[in-house]
């Protein structure tokens, strides 16, 4: 995905080129943002398909790279929200893509070569897989003009002849626990699958996960939360901070909470948290509904801030959705969910399902997977 961030020229004043990497099961989303002068657009498009089209891949590069990827896992194995999220998919989707690392294993850094990036190039960067995306003071005749005369070679099939394979996700539910006494806190995150991001029930989970909410022991007020579950754990001190999570992907998703918390409170906290769940399945508060509405819609407004982001929001919906949904249609579809819709969302998702658990820490008193397993359904009413 390329996207063409451009500003009027008192706006910007450099050239910035930056390259994120979004992980998806059967779709991973490479992006090349420009941030650039007005009048530099036409040159900045053709350094941009230079890199694309014309990158050689030097061997010595490769091996510097490698180094900077080594670096970052040990990084990143040192952030242990990040290493829970990993294991939590580790145990969901094992055996599947989507069980894996998004940086590897160490062994395939160190020994991935010139020819497979070449490959890997050749099978992936085709046009049918490419968005070019621009937003701010661009016109939409001169960017379509560029792009034909500047990636109008790129192929439309892979020119390896092999064709990318999408592996389906398969969830499996399971637990992986990794007890170290000596540490402060408990690391846990308790997840379950959902449908991919084209479900219809996508903004029924995004309202429920601002429902939930998010907490943190240095927030004062906690208490007095719409929010049922973060005003329990506030009052009983239940755990230091906790997110709900609502990771979309193309096939699947995870939705969930994650809690870093006291050994000691491991039990009522996950008992807090299988509650708040399964009992949506059942009542839906129409005051505390219409609050996460309006949290949502001025949440996702907040982050279309700036021409990057906008262009970045237009590529991956067209590589997601086939097409942009304007901010308008978004906001008709999210005050379009109602407390049935809620209800209905949390007893296919939540109601009497297999779940997914990641721990590491001072989990003595954290239940086993059968308790959590046994509180996932309530009576209807």
């Amino acid at each position: 995905m390329l996207l063409v961030a451009r500003e009027e020229p008192l706006l910007c004043s450099v050239l910035h080129t930056t390259t994120m990497l979004f992980p998806e099961p059967a779709l991973t989303l490479r992006v090349f943002a420009l941030r650039l002068f007005d009048f530099v657009f036409v040159q900045a498009m053709d350094i941009l398909s230079d890199i694309l089209t014309n990158s050689k891949i030097e061997v010595d590069d490769i091996e510097r790279e490698r180094d900077t990827i080594l670096r970052e896992m040990k990084e990143v194995d040192g952030q242990l929200e990040e290493v829970i999220f990993d294991r939590l998919h580790q145990t969901a989707y094992r055996g599947t893509a989507l069980s894996r690392t998004i940086l590897g294993t160490q062994q395939h850094i160190e020994t991935i070569s010139r020819q497979d990036i070449k490959d890997y190039i050749a099978t992936h960067y085709t046009a049918p897989r490419m968005v070019i995306a621009g937003a701010g003071a661009v016109q939409h005749e001169e960017l379509v003009g560029l792009a034909q005369k500047l990636f109008g070679k790129i192929p439309s099939t892979p020119s390896n002849g092999v064709q990318p394979y999408m592996e389906p996700a398969r969830f499996t539910g399971s637990d992986i626990l990794i007890r170290y006494d000596d540490m402060p806190a408990a690391y846990v995150a308790l997840g379950f699958p959902t449908a991919g991001w084209k479900d219809p029930d996508n903004f029924s989970l995004m309202l429920i996960q601002t429902m939930l909410g998010s907490w943190e022991k240095s927030i004062h007020g906690g208490v007095h939360s719409s929010s049922p579950l973060v005003a329990g754990i506030a009052q009983y001190e239940l755990a230091n901070s906790f997110s709900a999570f609502n990771t979309q992907y193309s096939d699947t998703g995870l939705f969930g909470i994650y809690a870093v918390a006291e050994p000691t409170t491991l039990n009522n906290l996950t008992y807090a948290m299988c509650k708040s769940l399964s009992s949506l399945s059942n009542t839906v508060d129409e005051a505390h509904l219409a609050e996460a509405k309006n949290q949502l819609k001025m949440n996702m407004l907040t982050h279309l801030d700036g021409s990057t982001v906008i262009a970045e929001d237009i590529g991956r919906q067209l590589l997601t959705y086939g097409r942009r949904m304007h901010p308008v249609e978004v906001m008709a579809r999210i005050d379009a969910v109602d407390s049935a819709a809620i209800k209905t969302t949390a007893r296919r998702y939540f109601h009497d399902r297999d779940h997914a658990l990641a721990a590491i820490g001072p989990i003595w008193e954290l239940p086993d997977y059968n308790w959590i397993r046994s509180r996932s359904y309530s009576l209807f009413v």
